[in-house]
């Protein structure tokens, strides 16, 4: 009897444990995390893929990346000078030259006859003396208002009879004068300048200059400012110009053309076809503008293929991936 009771207790105790066993396995197998319903798929790229012929739909076009070196640069204004002022400069030098070299003449000969019978007088001799001394002091200052106005380290300081003056009155060749305002340049006078017409649209060309130097101050514009050389420039005389001095090292990087780049959110960016057929939008900084494009340093390399045309559908189908080619 006793053992038949051991028994019955020992059954019992085993139907009661056998509920909350099964409600711990059932939590357990519950509270497991479901599987990831995308672990087996390939994350989606960057960019905008086009099969060969939306590409051909679209018209886009590529262009590789060159290679190049461009400086940071300072922007200052310049105005063409007019050739009236040079040539008439240039004539009053002539007339003084001319007139200083007949009354030196005359004083050489006057001396050379002196105690011959065809001596001049001496109230003779001496107006021939007065007169080459007005003459020379004439030519002194026609050739110092010339400095002052142009600059004592002008290119024909030493040689009045320059080429390059001749071809500035004539109008061959134009005179721009360029202000740059305080703080934009440093102590070093730019080898060359770069001037544009104001207001020029995208892929306008610039004119380099062909020589530079210092000129006076500009008393209502406080900087620094010089006179350039203009050879083959259309700008009119008068006409105010956008002038564009390097300063600093030249970096490396590539050039973006104009045509390429679109604007999304206030900034600026560019179509590179990192793969084929995957068009990746990249940032660009335009603060550094050439003839052909922006200069950019950074996130293109050289080589890489630039998206030339049909950009801005790019960037529709970017943004509105429902956006097919027709």
């Amino acid at each position: 009897m006793r053992l038949a009771a051991v028994a019955l207790c020992a059954a019992a105790l085993c139907v009661g444990f056998l509920p909350i066993s099964g409600c711990q396995r059932v939590a357990s197998v519950a509270a497991a995390p479901p599987a990831a319903s995308g672990d087996k798929a390939a994350p989606q790229a960057e960019g905008v893929a086009l099969t060969a012929d939306e590409i051909e739909k679209t018209g886009i076009a590529t262009v590789a990346a060159a290679a190049t070196t461009h400086a940071p640069e300072s922007i200052g204004y310049a105005v063409v000078m007019t050739r009236e002022a040079i040539a008439q400069a240039v004539a009053d030098l002539a007339s003084a030259g001319a007139a200083e070299r007949q009354s030196r003449s005359v004083l050489a000969r006057g001396r050379r006859l002196a105690g011959t019978p065809g001596a001049m007088s001496v109230e003779a001799q001496e107006a021939a003396e007065r007169q080459a001394t007005v003459d020379h002091a004439s030519l002194l200052l026609v050739e110092r208002r010339l400095s002052a106005t142009y600059g004592r380290n002008a290119p024909w300081r030493d040689n009045y009879n320059s080429p390059q003056l001749s071809a500035l009155a004539t109008g061959e060749t134009k005179l721009a004068r360029v202000t740059f305002p305080l703080g934009a340049l440093g102590p070093a006078t730019p080898a060359t300048l770069r001037l544009t017409h104001l207001g020029e649209t995208q892929g306008g060309k610039s004119v380099e200059s062909v020589s530079l130097w210092s000129a006076p101050a500009d008393a209502s514009i406080p900087g620094r400012s010089f006179f350039a050389v203009l050879k083959g420039s259309d700008a009119g005389e008068g006409e105010r110009l956008l002038a564009r001095a390097p300063i600093g090292a030249a970096a490396a990087g590539v050039v973006v053309p104009f045509s390429a780049a679109v604007i999304s959110g206030g900034k600026y960016w560019c179509y590179v076809e990192a793969k084929p057929r995957l068009f990746v939008r990249t940032a660009i900084d335009t603060s550094m503008p050439t003839d052909d494009g922006y200069f950019v340093n950074g996130g293109i390399t050289p080589g890489a293929k630039i998206v030339t045309a049909s950009a801005g559908l790019l960037l529709a189908r970017e943004l509105n991936p429902s956006t097919a080619a027709d």
